[in-house]
């Protein structure tokens, strides 16, 4: 008798094991989770005018005390209405990889604010949520400083940039916004990668891009590809169908999450809309 209820009390050790295993996988990973997060190229680019005709290297200065480079390419003179485009990237490269994107929207008439987070692009510090969002907000205050009220500002958020966008709008409520892959919260897209680790209670990190999205009166444009391997396309249908005042949601069928398509002629062309709806070009 006593040696079956020793039987009948195993499975309960194989739980509390498996318990205590995943614990300590779970502990591990909490620590190293921005490793995990953030993949940046650390390595500084050189000067703008090398890169960008006209373009230029500016500082922003974070309320936290550090100096991030940024590179800011002016518009096509004859086609410049005083509109900027606050561009926040996504988690991995520098800004020498958003060159393309920024060449195309200078030639729609749009100045183009190329930024580095810290810790990217030969920056101080190390990258993490509050960090990016006091990034995010030095730029947008940058262009204030250049000339560009905010109502003459639109941010582009890319991928994890979409929650950095999200934030910022909330903060300080630009004339429109475009997310290109956005997710509804950081710990969805963990559940997707990861999903034998409870994310939604690990993540530090959280981005909740839905929650800003449902409380924000501001025009916003949705783009997504239906090849999406990062950020699953399901997760951005629901930011789109989440935002009050969705202009448009554009979606790139095939496209995965890095073709180029992402962030070429389209996705600048559907910036470009976005400018006319939001102050009528």
């Amino acid at each position: 008798m006593e040696q079956r209820q020793r039987r009948g009390l195993q499975p309960w050790r194989w739980v509390v094991a498996a318990a205590i295993m995943l614990t300590l996988l779970g502990g591990v990973v909490s620590v190293g989770q921005r490793g995990l997060i953030y993949f940046p190229d650390r390595s500084a680019p050189p000067p703008a005018t090398e890169v960008v005709p006209g373009a230029r290297d500016v500082t922003l200065s974070t309320h936290d005390g550090l100096e991030l480079t940024a590179w800011l390419v002016p518009a096509r003179p004859d086609l410049d209405d005083g509109v900027a485009v606050l561009f926040l990237p996504g988690n991995g490269g520098n800004r020498a990889g958003r060159v393309q994107i920024a060449e195309h929207l200078s030639e729609r008439g749009l100045t183009v604010l190329l930024v580095d987070y810290r810790g990217y692009g030969g920056n101080p510090g190390r990258p993490s949520e509050s960090g990016l969002a006091a990034d995010a907000l030095a730029a947008q205050e940058r262009l204030v400083a250049e000339g560009f009220d905010q109502d003459r500002q639109v941010y582009v958020g890319e991928s994890l940039g979409t929650g950095v966008a999200a934030a910022l709008a909330a903060a300080r409520p630009p004339a429109g916004m475009l997310l290109r892959s956005p997710f509804t919260e950081l710990a969805d897209v963990g559940r997707t990668h990861y999903p034998w680790l409870p994310v939604g209670l690990l993540l530090r990190d959280r981005y909740p891009v839905l929650a800003h999205i449902r409380e924000l009166e501001v025009p916003v444009t949705v783009v997504r590809g239906t090849a999406d391997q990062v950020v699953p396309t399901s997760l951005s249908e629901q930011v789109a169908r989440a935002t009050p005042h969705l202009v448009e949601e554009l979606v790139l069928d095939g496209a995965g999450h890095n073709d180029a398509v992402m962030v070429g002629a389209e996705l600048a062309d559907a910036v470009v809309r976005l400018v006319d709806a939001a102050v009528g070009r």
